[in-house]
């Protein structure tokens, strides 16, 4: 079972945005049969039973066991994964394009840059998965409390001239074995927990007043 899955078939997609079928998913962590989930979740059989069919057929679900009880053969599946992430290749049709209009200064180009790594690391792990191989990436996760709008700004340029120097000191466009790779940073408020009060620089930022997503 993977801790994360991709999802990028419409198919799938939609079976997993359903309710009933969402919290069958979260049931299925587990290894479980259409009579013991619908005793856990209070569904009936034949409705549990249904459900299944249709997540299994989407590669959600895998069967891990078939145990005969009597004349009956019962079926243990368990989810192919324990949480999951919708590609964009889902909304082939609507999915975000980063190259239309680039803009660092703005949130939904942001968003447009994560839906694109989001479908591009799917594909290349599907692949690594298949061939059996592992992924080489790397990823970083900080959390940094500025103490004004003007620190911040004077982070993101400092940060911005580091990694041009680094990618210029590294990339090698003749490299005959070479491979490239992509890196994406991203700089955005932290999420603020419950019941918690509002930060002394309410957004949008004050060091860039009016600005708004549409401007």
């Amino acid at each position: 079972m993977l801790d994360v899955a991709v999802i990028d078939s419409p198919g799938a997609a939609e079976a997993s945005l359903d309710p009933v079928r969402a919290r069958l998913l979260a049931a299925l962590a587990e290894p479980g049969s259409a009579t013991s989930v619908a005793a856990r979740t209070g569904l009936t059989r034949q409705k549990v039973n249904y459900h299944l069919h249709a997540l299994e057929q989407h590669g959600l679900l895998e069967l891990v066991e078939e145990r005969r009880k009597g004349n009956c053969t019962e079926r243990v599946l368990q989810a192919t994964a324990s949480s999951y992430v919708i590609s964009p290749a889902a909304l082939a049709d609507v999915a975000p394009d980063p190259d239309r209009a680039r803009d660092e200064g703005s949130a939904r180009w942001m968003l447009a840059l994560a839906a694109r790594l989001i479908h591009e690391v799917g594909q290349l792990l599907a692949g690594a998965t298949a061939a059996r191989k592992r992924l080489a990436t790397f990823a970083v996760d900080s959390e940094i409390r500025f103490a004004t709008a003007a620190d911040r700004a004077a982070f993101a340029a400092e940060l911005s001239d580091t990694v041009t120097a680094l990618v210029s000191r590294y990339h090698d466009e003749t490299a005959a074995g070479g491979r490239p790779h992509r890196l994406v940073i991203a700089l955005h408020p932290s999420l603020r927990p419950p019941n918690v009060a509002t930060d002394a620089h309410p957004d949008p930022d004050p060091a860039e007043p009016g600005r708004t997503e549409e401007s």
